[in-house]
């Protein structure tokens, strides 16, 4: 690949997506671009660039980015976060919302669906102590594409093997041919909505968990600031971010601080307390939307 054909292809995902590519990963490029080209009858990556340059079709901008982008998940992944949000920020939160009987949950970046539909699942398990509260999980990606396979519900033998319980599966799954499909009850506790992190976040509304794990990994520095601040801003005061093992707030943002003793999970610097794991009140004046969804009605 040209050096400029690659510098263009590196600032556009930068600026689309928050992607930073390197030289060394150009081998990406060209492996996952060249698809689209055959796609857009186009004999290659020189053709796709020069196609780019003179024709800024927002089709094939959004072709490329969603090429790029990286789709790696699993149910229940890293087992830990699951763990923590059960048993240590859900019961907070039946305590801080007892009177308003409200949670919204944000799953940032949430590819082909593992992680809202893994949550769902941690809430459909909990549905006694759920009983007559409306819970919302909105789960968003910057792919069109990943979005519609998410909504499906639909995962390969493989993709269920990966992480989730056999007694999950046999509860939450019908088998399909070779595929599984999540039950409806499950599938009816998410809403999925195409977005990108690096645009203007509050018309998502306020939430009280949010879960942006794996995915700062892919940003540099400054963009990694932008997110972090901008996610901030739609977190309850007592609100609780889970992030991926490998990353952290240090450094990089002062809106957050790691909650005392739990890996990758974090709460507003402005929260009281010393770091406890577990919400206390409500941000006044907290928004919630007017679809919330009953778990115990399912």
């Amino acid at each position: 690949m040209k050096a400029d054909d690659f510098n263009m292809f590196q600032s556009l995902l930068k600026q689309r997506s928050g992607l930073v590519l390197s030289r060394d990963k150009a081998y990406l490029l060209e492996s996952r671009l060249m698809p689209v080209a055959r796609k857009w009858s186009l004999r290659g990556l020189d053709e796709l660039a020069q196609s780019v340059r003179s024709k800024k079709d927002e089709r094939l901008l959004k072709d490329i980015t969603e090429a790029m982008t990286t789709n790696e998940s699993s149910f229940f992944r890293d087992t830990k976060p699951y763990e923590q949000f059960r048993t240590l920020t859900l019961p907070g939160l039946l305590k801080s919302r007892a009177s308003a009987r409200k949670i919204r949950i944000w799953s940032a970046a949430c590819s082909s669906g593992q992680e809202p539909y893994s949550l769902a699942m941690v809430l459909k398990e909990e549905g006694a102590k759920l009983a007559g509260w409306n819970i919302e999980i909105v789960a968003t990606d910057i792919s069109s594409e990943i979005l519609a396979k998410a909504k499906a519900g639909i995962y390969t033998q493989f993709e269920v093997q990966r992480g989730l319980p056999i007694t999950h599966l046999v509860k939450y799954f019908r088998q399909r041919g070779d595929k599984w499909e999540l039950t409806p009850d499950i599938r009816s506790m998410v809403t999925f909505r195409e977005f990108n992190l690096l645009g203007d976040l509050r018309p998502l509304g306020q939430f009280d968990v949010v879960f942006c794990r794996n995915v700062l990994i892919y940003f540099d520095q400054p963009t990694k600031t932008r997110v972090l601040e901008g996610t901030s801003r739609l977190l309850n005061a007592d609100g609780v971010l889970f992030l991926g093992g490998a990353e952290t707030v240090l450094g990089i943002t002062d809106k957050f601080k790691p909650l005392d003793g739990q890996r990758g999970v974090y709460q507003l610097a402005s929260a009281g307390g010393s770091g406890d794991a577990t919400p206390t009140a409500a941000r006044p004046g907290s928004t919630f939307s007017a679809g919330l969804r009953s778990v115990a009605s399912r």
